[in-house]
């Protein structure tokens, strides 16, 4: 049988890993679309004041396109991006993208295959395989507070940054204290007239001033044969430990916590702000962030720490459950992603109308994250329970792409277009899965890592060691060939 055709939907890391995968593999016929303007995916997208990765670029990238050239410990946003496009370019991925083209829907009516997914333009692709690349963090969200319209200043999210809207001098508020906040706020802080943070609960902050390499480090790294693979073993075994701290939240967490709370006091020098940020649950159960700006940051005079609840937008500024009201005029919302919703509000249909909506009405699952029974040869890259709480997700992405490009081989000896996973074998790995999470800081407190009924959608319950080893194999018993 003739090698499969591809569709993958995304252009950021998953996307791009999986068009080279699949196409240094012997499968040519390859497609990727993507609703934005250019490659990049969250890093096309993201371009706030401050944005960079908080993963160390050293393991932040691919393990077959290191570079040694990185100026920092954790690249900002243009490094990341221009990375990206230059291993597009370097291994011929780069004109297989179609830009501008969001896909709304995706119906494959027959389990002998093909999938037509259609464009809200009107554009059709069909091919014989399915990947969803769009990851867990590309869907910004605003909360649903009453009287956010009548709003009289200028709003905007944090990951669609209005660069033209001029912050200096202003009276800003910024609602959520994130990942992303927490890069932006110091970096606009000394700009704006007043800045008003309104948080919801504190977080557990671990050092990172993330300077420039210094010129000697640099030239190590790029001369000194075995420096680079030993700086990114290193970074991973850091990273591991993170996950021990998580999973291990009695012992090992208490050694985390410890740390965290002789830097976040060391910071924190002023009392009623030590006491509004300090978190007030376990160490771990949310994300865990790094950064040596932001504490700093919220006690600058111009900045005040807000911890009373939003409870509505009017035309002067934010309202909050103590009647107050914080007169501003501009409003960024800093409220992160719809990660557990995945791919939709695209709509997928398998053979005889099954929807995945519904196949996943009482939480996202997958087969490793990757694949769902009654949708053949379709794959979700960094799909549901494989994001990371310490790692990077570009080695899952990895490991994910070498999987998915297995199974299509297999299917292709068998002559086959369409390969399923088993119903009864998604099933027990999920509840095998679950049970992993029992006893862990993840269960521990309410986070955007769960679903709406409480279910930990978005995370893998262990190392990234065991997701590879996990991956490692395809076992053909475990599917279905149509």
């Amino acid at each position: 049988m003739h090698a499969p055709s591809v569709l993958v939907v995304g252009a950021g890391f998953g996307g791009i890993a999986a068009a080279i995968e699949l196409r240094a593999h012997g499968i040519r016929d390859v497609t990727i679309v993507d609703a934005a303007p250019d490659i990049g995916g969250t890093w096309l997208h993201n371009t706030y004041p401050g944005a960079a990765c908080d993963v160390p670029s050293h393991l932040y990238s691919y393990s077959f396109a290191q570079r040694t050239d990185w100026t920092r410990l954790c690249s900002p946003q243009p490094e990341i991006l221009a990375y990206l496009h230059d291993v597009a370019k370097e291994y011929g991925v780069a004109d297989l993208v179609e830009t501008n083209a969001r896909i709304v829907s995706a119906d494959r009516p027959r389990a002998d295959g093909p999938w037509t997914a259609t464009a809200e333009d009107g554009r059709s692709w069909t091919a014989d395989v399915l990947i969803v690349a769009t990851g867990q963090l590309n869907r910004p969200i605003v909360p649903d507070i009453p009287g956010t319209e009548t709003f009289a200043g200028h709003t905007f999210h944090s990951a669609r940054w209005d660069h033209e809207h001029d912050l200096r001098g202003r009276r800003v508020a910024v609602v959520g204290t994130g990942a992303s906040a927490v890069q932006f706020v110091p970096a606009i802080a000394p700009e704006v007239g007043h800045m008003s943070v309104f948080q919801r609960s504190g977080n557990w902050f671990l050092p990172r001033r993330n300077r420039e390499f210094p010129r000697w480090w640099r030239t190590a790294i790029e001369h000194v044969p075995g420096l680079q693979r030993w700086r990114r073993r290193f970074i991973t075994e850091y990273c591991e430990s993170l996950t021990l701290m998580i999973r291990h939240p009695a012992t090992w967490g208490r050694v985390g916590r410890l740390y965290s709370t002789l830097f976040m006091r060391m910071q924190l020098r002023d009392p009623e702000v030590r006491r509004k940020a300090w978190p007030d649950y376990t160490f771990g159960c949310k994300r865990i962030l790094f950064s040596s700006q932001w504490l700093p940051a919220l006690q600058r005079d111009n900045v005040t720490l807000e911890t009373e609840r939003v409870t509505e937008i009017v035309p002067e500024g934010v309202r909050t459950a103590d009647g107050r009201t914080h007169e501003v005029d501009t409003i960024i919302w800093g409220t992160g992603f719809a990660a557990t919703d995945f791919m939709f509000p695209m709509e997928i249909t398998g053979p005889g109308g099954r929807s995945l909506e519904d196949s996943w009405s009482d939480g996202a699952h997958a087969y490793l994250g990757m694949t769902v029974p009654g949708f053949p040869s379709m794959f979700v890259l960094y799909g549901p329970n494989t994001n990371t709480s310490g790692g990077s997700i570009i080695r899952y992405l990895e490991n994910q792409v070498r999987y998915v490009r297995e199974t299509l081989q297999e299917a292709r000896r068998r002559g086959t277009s369409g390969v399923e996973v088993r119903e009864d074998v998604e099933r027990a790995y999920d509840e095998d899965l679950q049970a992993r999470f029992p006893g862990t800081a993840w269960t521990r407190c309410d986070s955007w890592y769960r679903d709406s009924s409480g279910r930990i959608v978005t995370n893998w319950p262990g190392y990234m060691r065991d997701y590879e080893e996990r991956t490692r194999r395809v076992d053909p018993a475990d599917y279905v060939f149509h």
